[in-house]
């Protein structure tokens, strides 16, 4: 398939680009931008006048629900929503069901979403067996069955020496390791910011030392192993400069932050809205603000969605009692178009927060619309505005603290390897 997508204005973060600019497409991959080769005749026109055509989006942290709870969502249902939000490739957390510390696991769940044909996967493996936190998983043989890096998403470490050993291990042979910085101890029984919210709400408060304490550590761990650490969800104002100060001394080390926490803070919980239950927990405004600046000075490297569906069920409890969590596959271009009108930054620097910048953290070629490059593709309409509702939603999960909002971004079609996998009607 030949396609000739006409008139728009392309915006490559990682070539500086943004410029109007013919894009076409051959085989799969980008053979032309601006002109075109020599012999090329499209099999389709995509007319991109007053759109934006960007790389595909980059999604750090999408929990897609299979294997082990098919009930709240499916590979499915949720590649579907993230093609319609423009993400082209996704990173997997291994809290699955059973976790992903096995390889023949890994290698079904990549079967599985390559036999969909929808956008790019990549696991991530479990860094302990079973993700208890006692020994380590089998690094090597997951990673050869393609685990791009290894993580205990939201599962606690029990003991500094297991993390140690693990860094070491990494190091040796080097493996990336993520890790949400938590102290559990100081978590356990919270649900919200140790703040006055939480105090008037009743609700188990987490400080934000919970958060500085295990980055401290996982710091000084890095510095005697040297492994390269990527940070998952930052939510303190603390912790931004905390990381702020390892880069400027040279750790190898990265960072992310979820959607909602740019935009939301613990006074959002409002009257014990289960739907701003999330993990960790929203803030207080002072550290959003700190998160957002962040992002424009380049401290924090991405924005991801955490997506992670949720049965209506388990958000209908009392807040303390519900499960965590929110979709966010198809608000993570919106919300970062958002942050960056908010904050008044380019829409070159709001995009490669979710193309390049988390291309690089994940060390694959995509993010970017080089010539050869795969054509991974996201046509949005940055002028046009979405209405969130449980309908717009394809996810099977409508948990969001979004739900009502109307926001900017509506994406016209998402292309995987050049193939249009998601093409929305005009209004």
């Amino acid at each position: 398939m030949k396609i000739h997508i006409k008139g728009g204005r392309l915006v490559d973060p990682r070539h500086g680009l943004d410029a109007p600019r013919d894009l076409f497409i051959a085989a799969g991959r980008i053979v032309g931008i601006g002109a075109a080769p020599d012999g090329f005749s499209a099999n389709r026109v995509i007319d991109a006048r007053g759109l934006v055509v960007a790389p595909g989006i980059v999604d750090l942290a999408a929990r897609l629900r299979e294997p082990g709870f098919e009930h709240k969502a499916t590979l499915e249902s949720e590649m579907r929503a993230a093609v319609a939000g423009g993400v082209t490739t996704l990173v997997v957390p291994p809290d699955t069901d059973p976790p992903l510390d096995e390889p023949g696991l890994v290698e079904m769940l990549k079967h599985r979403a390559k036999s969909l044909n929808l956008a790019h996967l990549h696991p991530l493996g479990a860094l302990t067996a079973r993700m208890e936190g006692e020994r380590l998983a089998e690094l090597a043989e997951l990673r050869d069955a393609g685990c791009v890096a290894f993580s205990q998403a939201n599962a606690p470490l029990p003991g500094t020496e297991v993390l140690w050993r693990a860094l070491q291990y990494a190091a040796t042979f080097g493996y990336g390791v993520w890790l949400q910085p938590q102290d559990p101890s100081l978590a356990r029984g919270g649900v919200a910011h140790d703040g006055e919210v939480a105090t008037r709400l009743g609700l188990g408060g987490i400080p934000s030392f919970a958060e500085t304490i295990a980055l401290a550590t996982v710091l000084s761990l890095v510095r005697i192993t040297g492994t390269r650490v990527h940070f998952c969800r930052l939510s303190t104002a603390e912790g931004v400069a905390m990381v702020r100060a390892a880069k400027r001394e040279g750790l190898p080390v990265s960072a992310d932050v979820a959607a909602n926490h740019v935009h939301l803070s613990d006074i959002d919980i409002g009257w014990f809205d289960a739907h701003f239950h999330l993990v960790p927990p929203l803030r207080s405004i002072r550290d959003r603000d700190a998160l957002r600046a962040g992002l424009a000075d380049g401290t924090i490297d991405a924005i991801c969605s955490d997506h992670t569906p949720v049965d209506e069920d388990a958000k209908l409890l009392p807040f303390a009692e519900s499960e965590p969590g929110a979709v966010g596959l198809e608000l993570l271009l919106p919300l970062t178009l958002k942050w960056a009108a908010d904050a008044k930054v380019s829409l070159v620097d709001a995009l490669a927060r979710i193309t390049s910048d988390p291309a690089r953290v994940l060390r694959i070629g995509t993010g970017h619309l080089g010539a050869g490059q795969v054509a991974d593709v996201c046509v949005f309409d940055p002028a046009a505005h979405v209405r969130v509702t449980p309908e717009w939603l394809r996810s099977q999960g409508k948990n969001t603290p979004f739900l009502g909002y109307e926001l900017p971004g509506a994406v016209r079609y998402t292309l995987v390897a050049g193939h249009v996998v998601h093409e929305a009607p005009l209004a």
